[in-house]
């Protein structure tokens, strides 16, 4: 909500009219199709569960109006959802920015007028993520993370990881939620992230 508010009264300030603030994608979509906003300004997480509910939103409105401009923030750089969203609307009028971004106000703004126009703004961060996960999905994993996913990869339950390392169960799961991070597999309700990175790994 706080950030909601200071998005609002930094638009406004530089000029923009918000049109509607919402806190949830049922909102967000009746929003859009009542307003048909100039661009949509939304979180990676929304309620109910914080997780991806603000991409799954973006996605589908542009599934709808591949034209409509959307600038994604997200807290942390997640270079799937960044992959996913450019993929929508042959990548034009599209953006995603760490929030992080917010604070350098002239950047942003700069960053919501540019996509409302139809460009395409990636975070930085994001933009050397992506190079290097298509160099090497696994180059920032350790060579112990590296040492647990192959033993994933073999088909090995936690516990047999654990007993083969000579560690806890708790070290290796503090690992494998680790690899997870690295390669870049959030939580989501229809995906196996640890087949996903079994399959990161049998592709490098």
């Amino acid at each position: 909500m706080l950030l909601r508010d200071g998005l609002t009264a930094l638009l406004g300030r530089f000029g923009h009219r918000v049109v509607a603030a919402v806190g949830d994608t049922d909102a967000l979509h009746a929003a859009v199709a009542e307003h048909r906003p100039d661009i949509v300004v939304t979180d990676v997480r929304m309620p109910p569960a914080f997780q991806d509910e603000g991409l799954r939103a973006a996605l589908a409105l542009r599934a709808e109006r591949p034209e409509l401009p959307i600038l994604v923030l997200s807290q942390y750089v997640q270079a799937a959802y960044a992959g996913e969203l450019l993929d929508t609307g042959e990548g034009t009028g599209v953006g995603y920015l760490l929030k992080d971004r917010v604070g350098q106000v002239e950047e942003f703004t700069d960053a919501v007028v540019r996509v409302a126009s139809g460009a395409t703004v990636v975070d930085p961060e994001v933009v050397r993520r992506l190079l290097r996960r298509r160099r090497d999905p696994l180059a920032a994993l350790t060579p112990r993370e590296r040492e647990v996913l192959a033993l994933v990869a073999e088909g090995h339950s936690n516990g047999a990881v654990a007993r083969r390392l000579v560690v806890s169960e708790a070290a290796v799961g503090k690992h494998i939620g680790n690899i997870l991070g690295k390669l870049d597999l959030p939580p989501a309700e229809d995906t196996h992230r640890r087949v996903l990175a079994v399959l990161a790994y049998l592709r490098a």
